[in-house]
């Protein structure tokens, strides 16, 4: 099949721009949903939002707010890397000369996907009262260790650095998100085709489509946070390592980030 009806059909557009019907039960939130959120309280998104992130406290009478703001904090993480993404590939697109014309088709309908999922994620927001962040100043230079927008070779390394990140911080943030059944619908939606962006990206640098160990495949060392931990062959007490080696071991499961570890990465293309 097509790539780019590939991505098309595994992106449904037209969920991410009717919020209201899906969006009808999100305050819903089931008591395993709860006791789930108390388990997996996010970090707060500091410098990387506009606003503080609430105080929390955890005892044995918590109310029902702090369940809100694990849910919605995991959501304006989601966010400010949807943000990241999102203008990452519209400026990459209105570079001139920048992104070879056979390539081009691919990155827009990726652009097209990264817009999608940031309007679904402020309306998500919003229905559950809380206010979106707003989008932060970014420098993909890195303070200049980066040229993506001259370089097509380093506009691909950050989109796999970025595309990489947005996955595995998807999966970091599932345990607060299962409180909310339609939350948690469009987020494993959103991260499989993510997921996909980031094979896709990753075959046009010429890598495999997955993870092995620790290594990125021919990236810089910048981004080693991006694959930290993901050498790691231990799942639940089984060695998956055993019997095919470290390298097929460690492939064969992604790894998350947490919170804080997305907002680090993120944060570096900041200001």
């Amino acid at each position: 099949m097509n790539i780019l009806k590939l991505l098309d059909k595994l992106s449904n557009d037209k969920f991410f721009t009717k919020e209201a019907t899906r969006l009808e039960t999100l305050t819903n939130i089931s008591t395993f949903g709860k006791k789930t959120a108390v388990a997996a309280i996010p970090l707060g998104l500091g410098a990387l939002m506009t606003t503080p992130a609430k105080a929390e406290t955890l005892d044995s009478t918590v109310s029902g707010s702090v369940f809100k703001n694990a849910l919605t904090d995991a959501l304006q993480l989601a966010l400010v890397l949807e943000y990241l993404e999102n203008e990452y590939y519209a400026m990459g697109l209105a570079a001139a000369g920048l992104i070879p014309n056979s390539d081009r088709p691919v990155f827009m309908q990726i652009s097209k996907h990264e817009s999608a999922h940031v309007g679904f994620l402020k309306s998500t927001l919003t229905s559950l009262g809380e206010t979106p962040g707003a989008k932060p100043t970014f420098d993909f230079t890195a303070g200049g260790s980066f040229m993506p927008f001259t370089d097509y070779n380093q506009f691909l390394i950050l989109a796999q650095a970025f595309e990489d990140t947005g996955v595995r911080a998807y999966k970091g943030q599932a345990g607060n998100v299962m409180a909310n059944k339609a939350v948690l619908q469009a987020a494993l939606q959103i991260h499989s085709v993510e997921a996909r962006h980031a094979s896709q990206v990753r075959r046009m640098r010429a890598n495999k489509g997955w993870i092995e160990l620790a290594d990125g495949g021919n990236m810089p060392s910048a981004t080693n946070p991006v694959y930290a931990g993901e050498d790691n062959v231990n799942q639940a007490g089984f060695n998956t390592g055993t019997a095919f080696g470290a390298a097929a071991g460690s492939a064969a499961y992604d790894e998350i980030l947490t919170g804080s570890e997305a907002q680090a990465i993120a944060g570096l293309f900041i200001v």
